[in-house]
């Protein structure tokens, strides 16, 4: 068994964390988000798996290599365009065989993936896709199935009038290596939109696996700190420390920092006096707070430098920004070194993008 994981798109709902960073990288609980789906993948016994890329590939095989650090294969697919889901699986085609998984680079879930294969087989299925129940259907892509559990209807993104179902795509399919064949080579083309529709018309079966752990798509920067949040508050088995408060390497606190948890700081931070830490909260490596700062309910990056007095509520700090003495800035999401000076008050729901200097005009 492989996995095709789909990386390569820009994720222009991050920005502007991505603009410089690809969301294969984006941090998780100070860990690159590409390492729980290799993990997850490799605990199933998938052991070798292919990365569909385009936007900033060179960074995500320099950190992964050939995967031999995780115990597994990794082979990289590269677009030179935009392929769509089903596109990119025909331009990997070379590395795939048999039957193989496709997984959505944005969700972040809790997947049995062997149950998932087991029930494949058992139904001798053409396309097997992992579902999921959501408050509001109409952001994905709803399926209607029947009491056997396969699929009767593939409906992307539909309006609130055609919802019959709160069960969506999951972002996971098992697919049959000869539905490759009807793919066209070099040309956007996607599962939700073509492959799946096509396959009821013709009568294939399709089935879905109903996932029962902790599924989120951390598509934006609301759900990329609703994803912290969750991890932290025990939600998933990816992470499963009970600490309230965990302290990295060569990180030195000041002893008259509060901290109220759940609190995860990186190795070689500075902490100084009278901060506070408001959980939960993630601060990356090699970051200096200042003294008399407040951090509450953010995600913080690496290498990052708070001065003395800085206020953060509900935010995102990519890495190397630099937030001066009394800065203050709340539900808002700066890119890669941003400056923002001295007693500087951004509007709450700012997003700036990297390498701004933020001042009064």
């Amino acid at each position: 068994m492989k996995a095709l994981i789909l990386a390569g798109g820009k994720a222009t709902r991050l920005e502007p964390l991505t603009i410089n960073t690809p969301k294969a990288l984006i941090p998780v609980l100070n860990v690159p988000f590409l390492e729980y789906v290799i993990r997850n993948l490799a605990g199933h016994g998938i052991e070798e798996m292919v990365l569909a890329m385009g936007h900033l590939s060179q960074p995500i095989e320099d950190h992964l290599g050939n995967g031999s650090q995780f115990g597994v294969r990794l082979h990289y697919s590269i677009e030179d365009t935009p392929l769509g889901s089903a596109g990119a699986a025909k331009n990997a085609e070379m590395y795939l065989g048999g039957t193989f998984l496709v997984l959505n680079g944005d969700i972040f879930a809790d997947m049995d993936f062997t149950a998932m294969i087991d029930l494949h087989r058992k139904k001798k299925a053409k396309a097997t896709i992992a579902v999921t129940p959501v408050d509001d259907p109409t952001r994905y892509g709803l399926v209607d199935t029947d009491e056997q559990g396969r699929v009767t209807r593939f409906l992307e993104k539909p309006k609130p009038e055609e919802i019959t179902t709160n069960m969506i795509n999951a972002g996971a399919w098992l697919v049959e290596h000869d539905i490759l064949s009807q793919i066209p080579f070099r040309t956007q083309f996607s599962f939700e939109r073509n492959v799946f529709p096509q396959l009821l018309d013709q009568g294939e079966p399709v089935y879905a696996y109903p996932i029962s752990g902790y599924w989120i798509d951390m598509g934006t920067p609301e759900t990329y700190l609703q994803l912290h949040r969750d991890l932290l508050g025990g939600k998933s088995k990816h992470y499963t420390h009970a600490e309230e408060i965990m302290v990295g390497e060569k990180t030195d606190i000041h002893h008259t920092v509060e901290c109220t948890g759940p609190v995860l700081i990186g190795d070689s931070c500075s902490i100084g006096q009278g901060v506070r830490l408001i959980g939960p909260v993630v601060i990356g490596n090699g970051c200096t707070i200042g003294e008399d700062s407040v951090i509450q309910e953010s995600v913080i990056w690496c290498n990052v430098s708070l001065g003395r007095g800085v206020s953060l509520r509900n935010c995102v700090i990519a890495d190397s920004c630099q937030l001066d003495a009394g800065s203050r800035a709340e539900d808002s999401v700066l890119g890669d070194n941003v400056t923002v000076v001295s007693n500087y008050t951004l509007k709450p729901g700012s997003k700036i993008g990297p390498g701004t200097t933020v001042k009064p005009e």
